[in-house]
């Protein structure tokens, strides 16, 4: 079979591997659709949040089918449409796609108590998007978003623009906050009601701010915009950099501020939502690529490219 691998950082081919076979309480899936998030590209950069090591395969967005099961799996049989979490282990100690290798294989095993069975209504790319939605639905949760919130996200990458569409799918009014014109039209295709350039805030208070874009200068400014009581909620990535904020504002404000990793707890709920049917989150994707060409995927991906998110599809 054929899978993407990392042999060492900043070195990615696909390559002719050993089908792997399903233990116990293992399922072997037949990946379909594995999104690509910047978050691989850090992997295959040499740094991520958690300890990592090489060869690697990515891969943690993404739907597939089961192809078989290991004994004692008995909750999903062949032909499943299944998606997967991606924080997992102990304590969320490992994390699928970076520490233990993922799903842009053509064949892959995973924990049976990782997955959950996509509903049947939604395809493979919907499913491919369930777990950067989750991280966003996440988001949203974490800052208790409600019809009467002003909502201000900051950062129009994928992450942005899905916590934008879940804040929407709350009746919240949101506006978006990022620098290029082209993402600031693509959430007004998806119903956000103001879209912003970071440089054009003036004075505007929010309710809720969900800072998604792990740009320092972003972190920062997340504080000066939030309003009294408001509540702020860090979803962006950032490794080590650093940069002046005015944290004086979490006490004269009276802000609440939370950060989160993954969307451990919620994949059933934001499935849920994604089933209901309020929002549709495949606009995002803006280029597709043949496993075969997954290398020119993380290219596509990387950026200034003009994509947004950017989908392997490993099988029709």
């Amino acid at each position: 079979m054929r899978a993407l691998i990392y042999p060492a950082p900043d070195q990615a081919e696909v390559i002719e591997a050993e089908r792997p076979t399903a233990g116990p309480g293992e399922v072997l899936l037949r990946s379909r659709v594995v999104g690509v998030c910047h978050s691989d590209l850090e992997l295959l950069a040499g740094r991520y949040i958690i300890p990592i090591g090489y060869p690697i395969t990515p891969g943690h967005e993404w739907a597939a089918e089961v192809a078989e099961t290991g004994p004692g799996v008995d909750d999903l049989k062949p032909g499943d449409p299944v998606v997967g979490e991606c924080v997992v282990g102990p304590g969320g100690r490992d994390h699928f796609g970076f520490s233990i290798s993922g799903a842009a294989a053509e064949y892959f095993t995973a924990r049976a108590e990782w997955l959950h069975k996509l509903p049947e209504h939604l395809t493979f790319t919907q499913g491919a998007l369930v777990e950067p939605f989750s991280v966003a639905y996440a988001a949203v949760r974490a800052g208790v978003v409600d019809p009467s919130d002003r909502v201000a996200v900051l950062g129009g990458g994928p992450i942005g623009l899905l916590s934008a569409m879940a804040a929407v799918g709350r009746n919240a009014a949101v506006t978006l906050i990022e620098p290029r014109p082209d993402r600031r039209a693509k959430a007004a295709e998806l119903g956000v009601s103001t879209t912003l350039d970071p440089a054009e805030v003036d004075g505007e208070l929010f309710d809720v701010v969900i800072e998604s874009a792990g740009h320092p200068e972003a972190m920062a400014q997340a504080l000066t915009i939030a309003g009294n009581h408001g509540r702020v909620v860090y979803v962006g990535i950032d490794v080590g950099r650093t940069v002046p904020a005015e944290l004086g504002l979490i006490q004269a404000r009276s802000l609440r501020i939370q950060g989160i990793v993954g969307s451990a707890g919620v994949w059933p709920q934001a499935i849920r939502f994604l089933a209901s049917g309020v929002v549709d989150p495949t606009p995002i994707v803006t280029a597709r690529y043949p496993l075969a060409d997954a290398p020119a995927a993380l290219k596509a991906a990387s950026l200034g490219s003009g994509n947004i998110k950017v989908h392997i599809e490993v099988a029709p």
